[in-house]
């Protein structure tokens, strides 16, 4: 009997380990070996790495390797070594789009690359991207391009003098994010030279002797940015910004600042537009 039950243990237990291998070969786990990019870095020399987007995350798989982002830019990565032959190591940099990039680091007095780009660069003359800490770069740029062709349009919230026409084209939004399409018309002969476009939550009516309460709200990106609208022309962009309404005794005021020159113009958006923004479809 005792040895009936041992054989029949053995056959269950042989059963269970047959089913179990059949599982995994029927459910294998697809994976991906992602090759490090080979790089040199020398002590006295500083290697410039220029990302799409972003950076969100630097490890440096050791203290010999020094790396900093560079002063005031989010996708640029400054590295060099902290000491001279170091051993081989690795740098791994995520990005805010959600890509891993590796890095096998040697020593060299004379790295061959000094400056390396990893696909197409933002900000740039067309483009200046302001980094987020909670959205996607990259959905926002891709909204962005989409409402500035969209054909949908808001009226009635204009501001125009001197030959100048400022003016709130569209208002949409996705997620937590609104897109603000702005057209600027020079029907002027004189260019207007852009100083700075800015948003401000302001108090709506201001007491005597009361100071006015402004809130800057930072642009997280601008498709199209430019510093100049020619005379007889004129110019569409679109601003993305942080979802938010307003109270109804506030409005946001849309600030655009001439450079050396008095043409400055402004928009009142009230709370009344803001909820009425178009909802973009998933792209």
């Amino acid at each position: 009997m005792k040895k009936i039950s041992t054989v029949l243990i053995t056959g269950i237990f042989l059963f269970l380990a047959s089913i179990s291998a059949f599982s995994q070969n029927a459910n294998p786990v697809n994976t991906t070996s992602i090759e490090p990019y080979p790089l040199a870095i020398a002590y006295d020399k500083t290697t410039n790495l220029v990302f799409p987007y972003a950076i969100k995350s630097v490890d440096r798989g050791s203290q010999s390797v020094l790396a900093q982002k560079a002063k005031g830019v989010e996708n640029i990565l400054q590295i060099k070594a902290g000491r001279k032959g170091f051993e081989e190591t690795n740098l791994t940099v995520i990005t805010a789009e959600g890509k891993l990039y590796c890095f096998l680091l040697n020593y060299a007095p004379q790295p061959p690359v000094l400056n390396l780009a990893f696909g197409t660069t933002k900000p740039s003359a067309q483009d200046a991207f302001f980094s987020s800490e909670d959205h996607n770069e990259g959905e926002i740029q891709a909204y962005s391009k989409s409402v500035a062709v969209e054909k949908k349009k808001v009226h009635g919230i204009t501001d125009k003098k001197y030959g100048m026409k400022f003016r709130l084209d569209g208002l949409f939004i996705h997620d937590n994010v609104m897109y603000y399409r702005i057209k600027i018309e020079n029907r002027s002969n004189i260019n207007y030279d852009i100083d700075q476009l800015r948003f401000f939550i302001r108090d709506r009516k201001k007491a005597k002797r009361t100071a006015t309460q402004e809130i800057e709200i930072k642009p997280l990106y601008v498709q199209n940015d430019t510093p100049m609208v020619r005379g007889q022309s004129q110019h569409i962009f679109v601003v993305a910004l942080p979802k938010f309404t307003i109270p109804d005794q506030k409005y946001l005021a849309v600030q655009l600042m001439e450079k050396n020159g008095g043409r400055h113009l402004e928009l009142d958006v009230h709370n009344k537009a803001l909820v009425r923004s178009a909802v973009l479809p998933s792209l």
